[in-house]
């Protein structure tokens, strides 16, 4: 065992370094992870770039997966895991104690989140881009095979964005119609998790200059129609497809983009569930309130994801039913971080999906 561990540190706006953290003492309710890969997101995107205020310094990285190299009694008994278990982690965690923390809802005491925790808070190791990661006594970790390779694992968290933002949040029902504004990361994963649920339609849209790559991919995946917004329109085409119905829910996974959050009204049909992801950072002009009232339609927002749907990620990601490897299309070490981070942002370009960091490369 190692005394000391490696780790990438942002120390401020497009600022990473290399340092070293020791070995944090450990009790019966906590333990570490010694980790294998971390997946990226539009979040790490976003905090390299400092639109997203951090308390420097920070270890980023919120989708973990490791090995338990050492576990407390209390916490093995919790978490029903034991050293040399695979785990991925939920990146919120708490106190583990209060009434939220036991009702599986967001800590009302002391709430943190893995990648966001400054390293002045002991004991530092509070993110996944690192060798090791701390093992709060309030985290949710969840056993996933060793058989799957790490940087396939690393999809656990986007797969478990899909089934909370297509099937749990809306209700999607077996046979029901689903449009996906968006063939990203969670857009690709809320078609799968709808696949897996039974709906009979599943619509994609995206931008065939910047988004080929993973519009060809929604099709490998279940998504019965794939619409090029900027060659057709939206609106009519999932009009025509579905006799003029529109689509039972809408679920917009574009970010910044402002644009699908009008169309989605006409998307739905009237009574349709519109679920919002993806995080615009702007007004929204010439939203259509009226329209909505007289649809009698249904506005949920979304950005997180709940215990369920973790599990029913690993799930699908250890039955080997979907070829979800088919999202992952880069990996890089602990010391090319900012190299992983821009591959991410120039998605396009690079054909980049799902991006992993890897200790251990």
């Amino acid at each position: 065992m190692s005394d000391s561990f490696q780790a990438v540190v942002q120390t401020g706006v497009e600022q990473f370094e290399m340092q070293r953290f020791g070995r944090p003492p450990l009790g019966e309710d906590d333990g570490l992870l010694r980790l294998e890969a971390c997946g990226l997101c539009g979040t790490d995107i976003e905090t390299f770039r400092g639109g997203m205020a951090l308390s420097y310094p920070v270890i980023p990285g919120h989708e973990p997966v490791g090995v338990i190299e050492t576990v407390g009694a209390r916490a093995a008994e919790r978490w029903g895991v034991e050293v040399g278990d695979r785990v991925v982690l939920q990146s919120d965690f708490g106190c583990g104690r209060c009434k939220a923390c036991l009702d599986g809802q967001l800590c009302t005491a002391n709430p943190g989140n893995y990648g966001f925790m400054p390293t002045s808070v002991t004991p530092g190791l509070w993110g996944g881009y690192a060798e090791a990661l701390y093992l709060a006594p309030g985290c949710v970790p969840h056993k996933i095979s060793r058989d799957v390779p790490a940087r396939i694992a690393a999809l656990y968290n986007p797969l478990a964005a899909g089934f909370a933002w297509a099937v749990t949040t809306p209700a999607l029902e077996y046979g029901q119609t689903i449009a996906i504004l968006g063939p990203g990361q969670r857009g690709l994963s809320c078609v799968i998790a709808a696949k897996a649920v039974g709906a009979s339609q599943v619509f994609v849209t995206g931008l065939g200059s910047q988004d080929a790559h993973k519009m060809a991919l929604c099709e490998e995946l279940g998504a019965d129609r794939v619409i090029d917004v900027e060659r057709e329109d939206a609106i009519a085409t999932v009009a025509e497809e579905t006799e003029g119905r529109g689509v039972d829910v809408v679920v917009d996974t574009t970010p910044g983009a402002t644009r699908p959050v009008v169309e989605a009204v006409q998307i739905a049909r009237p009574g349709g569930t519109i679920v919002w992801a993806g995080l615009k950072h702007a007004l929204v002009s010439d939203f259509p309130t009226d329209e909505v009232a007289m649809r009698y339609q249904t506005i949920k927002g979304v950005r997180t994801q709940g215990f369920s749907s973790f599990r029913q990620a690993v799930r699908l990601i250890e039955s080997g039913s979907v070829p979800v490897e088919r999202m992952h299309t880069h990996h890089f070490a602990l010391e090319d971080a900012v190299l992983a981070i821009e591959t991410l942002a120039d998605a396009g370009r690079h054909e980049a999906i799902s991006v992993t960091i890897e200790a251990g490369l």
